[in-house]
């Protein structure tokens, strides 16, 4: 798959799990937030929580779940970039929680993982 391809991909399940987000109450503070470190999917809030959300799709299960792609590594460069967004815009103090959204491309069927990983951010 091209770079193109991939990130047409990646684009069609961000847009999901944003329809997703937004029916089941949340608010959209971002999407695609950049850093030199690394990306943020979707930034959301529910009122009470700052949502971190990495998108992930497949369209089958032949090379696992999804969210497994979401390990170790990548929990802490999402945790960075996490600590740049609350520094950027002043948010000291928030709770904060990591969802993993697994979309499959299939059927188009959304499993949200709420609070998928805990990380001690510094910032």
């Amino acid at each position: 798959m091209s770079k193109r391809e991939n990130k047409e991909k990646g684009n069609a399940g961000e847009n999901i799990a944003e329809q997703y987000l937004r029916k089941h109450g949340y608010r959209i503070l971002a999407r695609n937030f950049k850093t030199d470190t690394g990306e943020l999917d979707i930034v959301a809030t529910d009122d009470a929580c700052l949502i971190f959300v990495e998108v992930k799709m497949r369209s089958g299960d032949e090379y696992g779940l999804p969210s497994e792609a979401v390990d170790y590594a990548k929990q802490r460069k999402l945790a960075a970039v996490a600590a740049q967004y609350i520094k950027r815009y002043m948010l000291f103090g928030a709770p904060a929680r990591f969802d993993v959204i697994e979309v499959r491309g299939d059927t188009k069927e959304v499993n949200h993982i709420i609070n998928a990983f805990e990380t001690h951010m510094r910032y």
